[in-house]
């Protein structure tokens, strides 16, 4: 579920900016691709830790945002936040 490079950080921005535009998430992140961000981006959806909401105006957009499954990891990732600032790497 959290192979890859990307997996971890989109979804460390999405948790950050609550709902995200695919936009955002591309500027938050500007080292991905395009491709790779919407890869990933289905991946995280199909493991259920994001949902894809589509609105139909003008113009249309999609916003991502976390699942209760995928809240369920803001322990872990607070873990990991504790651990670099143990040892200086933030």
């Amino acid at each position: 579920m959290f192979r890859g490079k990307w997996k971890n950080q989109v979804l460390f921005e999405i948790i950050a900016l609550k709902n995200a535009r695919f936009g955002q998430l591309a500027k938050a992140i500007p080292t991905i691709t395009n491709t790779m961000l919407s890869s990933t981006l289905c991946e995280l959806e199909k493991d259920g830790l994001i949902t894809r909401t589509q609105f139909n105006e003008i113009p249309p957009h999609v916003e991502y945002a976390i699942t209760t499954k995928g809240q369920d990891l803001l322990a872990v990732y607070y873990e990991m936040y504790k651990w670099s600032v143990k040892y200086n790497l933030n």
